[in-house]
């Protein structure tokens, strides 16, 4: 399981050193990943193996549904397989990395299944001061039962 925040640095040359708390449980899946992202505003690391399981529930679908075109198009255009190097970088795809500016100082998040990078300030300025937690968002997660 993949959790928490763990600030890194993409350096000139556009490579992330994953952060250490999160390497031995990515390295139990491999040292293969597809960076990507839906909108361009983060990216999305996922180990081949879940990106993969993804890939087949797509499968499932038909091939004209436009919801499966709009995401692979998508996650096609900012996305590329890596490897990770000795050190335990990897290339954050250039597109990407431009679409979200993606230099220098970034947060790394743990999501369950995969790591969300985002540019520091953007993810301050959109996800924590732009979103409030709210009285419904309490109300959601008590229906869940978290």
């Amino acid at each position: 399981m993949l959790r928490g925040n763990h600030p890194a640095t993409v350096d000139a040359k556009g490579r992330l050193k994953i952060p250490a708390a999160f390497l031995p449980e990515l390295r139990k899946q491999g040292d293969e990943f597809y960076v990507t992202s839906e909108d361009g505003s983060l990216a999305k690391v996922y180990p081949m193996k879940e990106w993969q399981e993804i890939e087949e529930k797509l499968a499932k679908l038909p091939s004209h549904n436009p919801t499966k075109r709009k995401f692979l198009n998508r996650t096609s255009y900012y996305g590329q397989v890596v490897t990770t190097d000795g050190q335990g970088r990897i290339l954050i795809p250039a597109v990407l990395r431009e679409a979200a500016d993606l230099k220098g100082e970034v947060d790394v998040l743990g999501s369950q299944s995969h790591l969300e990078v985002w540019n520091h300030a953007r993810f301050v300025e959109q996800e924590v001061r732009g979103k409030p937690w709210t009285a419904e968002d309490e109300k959601n997660l008590g229906d869940l039962g978290i």
